[in-house]
């Protein structure tokens, strides 16, 4: 469905993407993450022939965008929908006038448009906010209507530039939810851009890890998590920030702390591994653990009396040490 080949972009002498390869299979969640200048804004702008890139290809629904020009990209556009940051409503129009708006300037009859904003409106839970104003509508309320407006044009691929960034986290679960629900009934692909790893582990089948302009890291999500020692896995799944003093008291207690990564082993099994090797674990001092594409994935920070022995014990086993203290 998206199919990237050496895509490279420059300005003015300076690399802002550098021989980018990637598919996205049609119906997949794909995140796109990265640091700050790591090249996603300029990636989602060449996806969309905003930006033409200095060489290499962008195939979209079997069209490469950097190909086209005039007409026939804007004809290619329309395979894509963009949901942005902020709705960017049209606040003179309502809820149902912003939908239908894209359809207005395609040349779309009026009751077409009506028939279709009606449709989609319901689709993302809004039928009956259809008359209200962006004024009327909470900030969740208008990314649906911002993302019912880019689903106008019945797209294949929905890019989603930071779409929850400016939500609170239980909005921000809300429009996730939708995004998900959407694929499951349109049979949309999704790509998002973000930062927030949360939106990564909540929503995505698959993510990439984009650095200095290159791919530093691709897979499906339970690959990448499979993989627990990966800086990509440390930033999707980190360990929870602890008091200021934890270490303070882990130290005067006369404990020391192993934290480890877990991918596909239990609490339980790391316990008895620990109590078999005769290295036991005395406590868990912090941790975080999730279940995520039927593999349970965590980090915890263990106490014992003897860090030494049970980090040995656990590298042995085949568990994955980050540090011991």
């Amino acid at each position: 469905m998206i199919e990237l080949a050496g895509l490279r972009k420059e300005f003015a002498g300076t690399v802002a993407l550098d021989g980018i390869d990637l598919s996205v299979p049609a119906g997949q969640i794909h995140g796109i993450v990265g640091r700050s200048g790591a090249g996603k804004s300029t990636l989602i702008r060449c996806l969309t022939g905003l930006e033409r890139p200095s060489s290499g290809s962008a195939v979209i629904d079997g069209i490469d965008i950097t190909a086209q020009r005039g007409a026939a990209l804007r004809r290619a556009r329309r395979s894509i929908g963009m949901v942005f940051q902020h709705a960017n409503l049209l606040d003179s129009l309502t809820a149902a006038g912003n939908v239908a708006h894209p359809l207005k300037v395609a040349g779309v009859g009026r009751a077409e448009r009506r028939r279709r904003a009606a449709e989609l409106l319901d689709l993302v839970g809004l039928g009956d906010r259809a008359d209200n104003h962006p004024a009327q509508l909470s900030g969740g309320q208008q990314q649906r209507v911002g993302i019912a407006r880019a689903l106008a044009a019945q797209p294949r691929i929905l890019l989603c530039d930071e779409p929850t960034s400016a939500l609170d986290s239980a909005t921000t679960a809300q429009i996730l939810s939708l995004i998900a629900s959407l694929r499951e009934s349109l049979g949309i692909t999704v790509l998002i851009i973000t930062h927030e790893m949360s939106v990564v582990r909540e929503a995505c089948d698959a993510v990439t890890l984009l650095a200095d302009g290159r791919v530093a890291s691709t897979g499906s999500l339970r690959r990448v998590l499979g993989e627990p020692g990966t800086a990509l896995a440390r930033d999707l799944l980190p360990l929870p920030e602890g008091r200021e003093d934890s270490a303070a008291e882990v130290r005067a207690s006369g404990r020391a702390s192993v934290q480890v990564a877990l991918a596909g082993t239990s609490v339980p099994e790391l316990f008895a591994l620990a109590e078999t090797a005769g290295a036991p674990i005395a406590g868990v001092e912090a941790g975080t653990l999730e279940t995520i594409d039927g593999l349970q994935v965590g980090r915890l920070r263990l106490l014992t009396d003897d860090a030494q022995a049970l980090s040995g014990a656990l590298r042995a086993a085949g568990i994955h040490v980050e540090e011991a203290a």
